[in-house]
Formats: C-alpha cells, sequence, structure tokens
C-alpha cells in the first residue's frame, strides 16, 4: 500500500474505589477489552479507542516476547491532524537555532553520511494503566498494554548537533513532528530535552525492528529517547530547534506532569501545588499468558510468561506469587542480552493444586532495589500517570 492511501484506508477501517487514610488508592487496570474487528494499515486487530487520532492498545498476550512485533505496537497521537502522505523523496528535517550551520536533513542523509546505530528500547505512554486508578483520572482509560520493545535503527542525535556546531548559550533542544491540531489555537505537540540529558543512546530512528517506521508509529523517522515515556519521542519529527532559554509549553508545563512530592500523589479534592515531568519510566511488570478468565487444568504444568523494564538502571528479578502476594519466587529471566533498556522476558513454572480461582501476581525489582508495589499502595494522581502497581491474572483451575 503507498503511504499517501494510509489514511484513506485507516478512516475505512475504523468506521467498519478504594480510599486509604488519605489518599485516593490504585486498583488493577481493566483487562480483557474487546479487540477490534478490524485492523488499521500495518496493524493487526488491536484495542481501538480512537480513529482520530488514531489510538491503538495492545492486549495482553503480546506480553509474552521481549521484542514486541511491529504490527501490535500500540498506537499513540495526540493531535487529530496527521499528514495522509509523506514524500520521502522532499522530506527534511529542520535543525536551527544557537547553531553555527543551519541545515535540512533528509531521509537519504539520515542513510549516508551519519554512522548508523541500533538501540533496543522498551516505549510506555505515560498514561499506561491509567484505568487502574479511581475516581477516573482524565486521559484514555488504557489498559496495561500501552507499551512495546523494539530495535530501532537510526542516528545519534549528537551526531547532528555536532555537525551543525553548538553555540557556547546552547542549552536546550526541542523537537517538532507533522502531527497539528485541528483548532488553531491548540498548541503545538513540542518537547524539550536538555543538552546535558543528551547521550549516544538518543537517536532519530528511521527502522523499527529491521523494518521501516510503520505509518502509525511515526514514519518516516521518530525520536528515541530510551528509559523515558513515550510523550518526549517526538514522532515524525520535522524540527530540531537548539535554544538558550527554555520555552515554556503546554505538554511540557501543564501536561504530563505528576505532583512534586515523595508519593508523587494527591486527591482529586486536594491538589497538590507543585508538579514535575514524568520523564524517567519507573520499574515495572506484566504478565503475558495466562491471561485473566484463562481456564487450566488442576497439576498441569503452567508456565507464567511476561516481560519487565524501567528507565534503563537494569532488571535483576521479576518474583512471582501465587498465594495472594504471602510469598514470592523467582522467575527465570532472559540474559538481557538486547541491552539495559529493553524488556526482559521472564518464565515461571508451576503446577496448580487445587480447584477454582488462582491469582497470579508479578513483581520487578531493579539494581537501585526499587520494586513494584501493590496497587493499594500507589496513590491518586490527577494525570493518572505512572502506575506500576504488581500485576495480577485470575485464572481458573478445573
Amino acid at each position: 500500500m503507498k503511504r499517501r492511501d494510509f489514511f484513506k484506508a485507516s478512516l475505512i477501517a475504523a468506521s467498519s474505589v478504594s480510599l486509604t487514610s488519605s489518599l485516593n488508592a490504585a486498583s488493577q487496570p481493566k483487562d480483557n477489552q474487546k479487540i477490534s474487528k478490524v485492523a488499521f494499515p500495518e496493524k493487526r486487530p488491536m484495542i481501538t479507542y480512537s480513529d482520530r487520532p488514531p489510538l491503538l492498545e495492545s492486549p495482553r498476550a503480546t506480553f509474552t516476547k521481549a521484542i514486541t512485533s511491529n504490527d501490535e505496537f500500540f498506537v499513540r497521537w495526540h493531535m487529530p491532524e496527521i499528514p495522509t502522505q509523506i514524500d520521502t523523496q522532499t522530506f527534511k528535517i529542520k535543525v536551527s537555532g544557537l547553531v553555527e550551520r543551519e541545515f535540512e536533513i533528509s531521509l537519504h542523509d539520515l542513510k549516508t553520511q551519519y554512522e548508523q546505530v541500533e538501540v533496543t528500547a522498551a516505549l510506555q505512554c505515560g498514561g499506561n494503566s491509567r484505568s487502574a486508578f479511581s475516581p477516573i483520572a482524565g486521559g484514555i482509560q488504557w489498559g496495561s498494554g500501552a507499551m512495546g520493545c523494539a530495535k530501532w535503527k537510526g542516528v545519534r542525535l549528537s551526531d547532528i548537533l555536532e555537525r551543525a556546531g553548538l553555540k557556547k548559550d546552547a542549552y536546550w533542544i526541542g523537537f517538532n513532528g507533522l502531527e497539528t491540531a485541528a483548532y488553531y489555537k491548540t498548541p503545538n505537540f513540542i518537547r524539550e530535552l536538555r543538552i546535558d540529558e543528551l547521550d549516544n543512546h538518543v537517536i532519530i530512528a528511521y527502522e523499527m525492528n529491521d523494518e521501516d517506521l510503520p505509518y502509525l508509529n511515526g514514519y518516516p523517522v521518530r525520536l528515541v529517547i530510551p528509559g523515558t515515556y513515550s510523550d518526549s519521542w517526538v514522532k515524525m519529527l520535522s524540527e530540531i530547534r537548539v535554544t538558550k532559554d527554555y520555552e515554556k509549553l503546554f505538554f511540557m508545563d501543564i501536561a504530563y506532569r505528576v505532583p512534586d512530592n515523595e508519593t508523587q500523589s494527591e486527591t482529586p479534592e486536594k491538589r497538590y501545588p507543585r508538579t514535575k515531568p514524568i520523564v524517567k519510566m519507573n520499574v515495572k511488570s506484566v504478565i503475558g499468558y495466562p491471561e485473566n478468565k484463562t481456564i487450566i487444568q488442576n497439576a498441569s504444568h503452567v508456565v507464567v510468561r511476561g516481560v519487565a523494564f524501567d528507565d534503563g538502571t537494569g532488571i535483576t528479578d521479576v518474583l512471582v506469587s501465587i498465594d495472594g502476594g504471602k510469598t514470592w519466587e523467582k522467575s527465570i529471566l532472559d540474559k538481557g542480552d538486547a541491552g539495559r533498556y529493553a524488556f526482559r522476558a521472564f518464565r515461571y513454572s508451576f503446577k496448580p493444586k487445587e480447584y477454582g480461582k488462582l491469582t497470579i501476581m508479578s513483581k520487578a525489582i531493579n539494581r537501585a532495589g526499587d520494586e513494584q508495589p501493590f496497587a493499594k499502595d500507589i496513590g491518586w494522581n490527577h494525570g493518572g500517570y505512572k502506575y506500576n502497581g504488581i500485576d495480577e491474572v485470575t485464572v481458573e483451575v478445573v
């Protein structure tokens, strides 16, 4: 299918509480959402929240392996206006601002004039699992599938900036993409990064899992900032602008922020006055198999499979409990060869000994000793961000 025909086909397809003493606590995110009967181009049928902008969630079964295939990778756009065609022969990224040389980079330039690099990294929406919060926090009520992990190929952002030459007072880098609002007063989805936050893992990617980026995941190029939430990974990247001063922006200063306190929480009745960007991902695991309501045979050999990740600190253990969290046992982790920013797949084997409902839990721990809390111990925040409660699935043993 031609890229210019993408959204024509897309539109056709899409048409066919409990409280603690002082804070609102979370529960498990909603699960077993209905998978659409129709698929967007380049995607298999997924959990669909919207077609404009496209909002697609991966089902739980996706997360039994360390790499998420392109056709089941979640989709999150913010603005309803996305180009319906992109001519790769004329597409360019503009580099401007406090640089010695302003210039434009074509897709061909990216592939031929710079060192080509790869990084495997997890991508997760800051609002992933938002449906766990009660009362409802504003935003898409994602289950646990607004995440994925891929091998990204492209060019280091630092190499592009080195060619441009940073001026003395260069402190911030701003990024803008091609998505735009339907209403002219709506702010653009621009993100900013401090120069001192830049490392060699930050790349401008044009490939995902050895293929061109899927249109819905940012074709032809997107920003990749491993370890951070997806709101910073600008899609259809069209502009890189270097500045001296931080530019106050809606999506940096109003949206995607949590309370700036120890628990990063508040109450609906009393919002915390100071906030901070969500930025780095916290430790998390998700069980891919079995799913909720799976029927398994008593005394059969059951292999629990899932994935775990964090901000790049590194996952050291995933513990599994089948007795309501009273006791925990170590699962078997993959070798971690994909790097510290990638999913680590885990598996745990057991034989159920009793009939009836059985709840399986997973808890990830990283090198810093951070571990997933029970859902009931997570406080509420108005954006529904950064949920990372111990994952649970309940099966029926027959």
